[in-house]
């Protein structure tokens, strides 16, 4: 049954004049009328493969109540209805991140009221960092991240990389609330909790139903409206977006005041410095190191660690030519204008050159126009043929080595405290590879 839900009033229990929370009582009417014991539609558990599918009810179901309840003679309309409620949040696929309805046996189940629409929600990027940084942690195959979403963490932790400890101290703690809870309801709140982020975050190409028309806000009587935070961690969008930052009202510092803080400050990125210097040396990397090359194959490539232990991983498969190629094209990138045309020989030489000791695949496009550069010999020759095996790599290899056992054995290690001895670069790494472990 849905829950009692105060229609028409934002968090502070001041009604809303937004327009379109005249469509939200509407749909929400509707939604309860569905989740009505009686005349609703039926929930059911369906049993599956060696597992069991709790409070879920078909596409078509929607649609056949949808018709008979509200008097709808064309089922295309009543399919359009559908869909305008699940691209709102209220009910959503279980197994898809676009939120749309089928006239089909896909299995939907209903949001809670505590993420509708009609609460006001506008999160804060620090929730969905937080939130896609808990799905990393979670070895679940359904909370695998998609492309979008782990492109979406990598953006983020470059935007709040000063509070990224913080987020990730939120995410663990939120992560073990939820191993405590019941099995079933695990599964329920994991699903309800993305339906809401598919629809404040949705996936490329799909309509973002929460957003405000221009002219609409710039009618609303308070412009500076309060965000709600889903985690509890922000709470007023000028004091914490990143983009917007309020000046405080005060007279401006003497040229004394002003050296102090130069010096200050200068003190503290010295101690900032040599403090990431350490961490960037150490061969023994902490737990969040090793949780970090999960995140994504550029966190693992930024540490010199990772990179050293995704290139022994490479070599286990005999395919460690194409992250060597990969540095190779990035080193090459830096070095001085002069000593570009003799380099760009070598690396063609070696890895694409027809007979060459360390080939790569590269798709015919790619190969052609790489051909063709190459007679005109520049920082940027192998760009295309970069992109094509940065890719391959972060597609295919990358996510064999985060599921690999030397990848697990060590994350499990560092959670036990104890230490497994990092191994030194293989006697047949080349020099480009080990020049290029400060490349990134």
């Amino acid at each position: 049954m849905a829950q009692g839900n105060n229609f028409g009033q934002t968090s502070n229990g001041v009604a809303d004049e937004s327009p379109n929370m005249l469509v939200y009582r509407k749909m929400e009417d509707v939604i309860a009328r569905m989740q009505d014991e009686k005349n609703g539609i039926p929930i059911r558990t369906v049993k599956s493969f060696l597992s069991k599918i709790p409070s879920v009810f078909s596409g078509s179901d929607i649609v056949q109540w949808l018709i008979k309840n509200l008097t709808i003679e064309d089922p295309v309309e009543a399919l359009h209805l559908g869909t305008l409620m699940a691209a709102h949040g209220y009910f959503f696929p279980i197994s898809d991140h676009v939120l749309t309805l089928k006239d089909d046996g896909t299995f939907y189940r209903f949001q809670t009221p505590y993420f509708w629409p009609s609460n006001c929600w506008e999160p804060e990027n620090t929730d969905y960092a937080v939130y896609l940084c808990k799905r990393t942690m979670q070895n679940k195959a359904r909370l695998e991240l998609a492309d979008y979403e782990a492109e979406s963490l990598a953006r983020l932790q470059r935007a709040f990389a000063r509070k990224w400890e913080f987020i990730f101290m939120q995410a663990e703690a939120q992560a073990k609330v939820d191993k405590k809870r019941d099995k079933i309801e695990r599964k329920i709140l994991d699903s309800q909790e993305r339906a809401f982020w598919d629809v404040h975050r949705p996936v490329p190409g799909c309509v973002n139903t929460t957003e405000v028309d221009i002219k609409k806000s710039s009618r609303m009587r308070n412009p500076h409206k309060t965000r709600k935070s889903v985690y509890g961690l922000q709470n007023d969008i000028r004091n914490h977006s990143p983009t917007h930052t309020p000046m405080p009202e005060t007279k401006p510092p003497t040229e004394d005041e002003l050296q102090q803080q130069i010096k200050y400050w200068q003190i503290q990125l010295d101690r900032h410095r040599l403090k990431m210097s350490k961490v960037a040396d150490s061969k023994e990397p902490s737990q969040q190191r090793v949780k970090r090359w999960g995140f994504s194959m550029d966190e693992a490539l930024k540490d010199p660690v990772g990179k050293e232990q995704f290139f022994k991983f490479l070599e286990s498969e005999f395919s460690s030519e194409n992250l060597r190629f990969w540095l190779a094209v990035e080193d090459l990138k830096k070095r001085p204008i002069r000593e570009v045309p003799s380099r760009v020989q070598e690396i063609w030489q070696e890895f694409l050159a027809p007979g060459a000791p360390s080939a790569i695949n590269l798709d015919s496009k790619s190969y052609d126009k790489t051909t063709q550069n190459v007679k005109e010999p520049g920082r940027y020759t192998f760009e295309d043929a970069q992109e094509h095996i940065y890719k391959l790599m972060k597609s295919d290899s990358y996510p064999r080595f985060i599921r690999s056992s030397a990848y697990q054995e060590l994350l499990q290690a560092k959670k036990k405290g104890r230490n497994i001895p990092i191994f030194p670069c293989h006697k047949n790494c080349t020099p480009t590879l080990r020049a290029s472990t400060n490349l990134l």
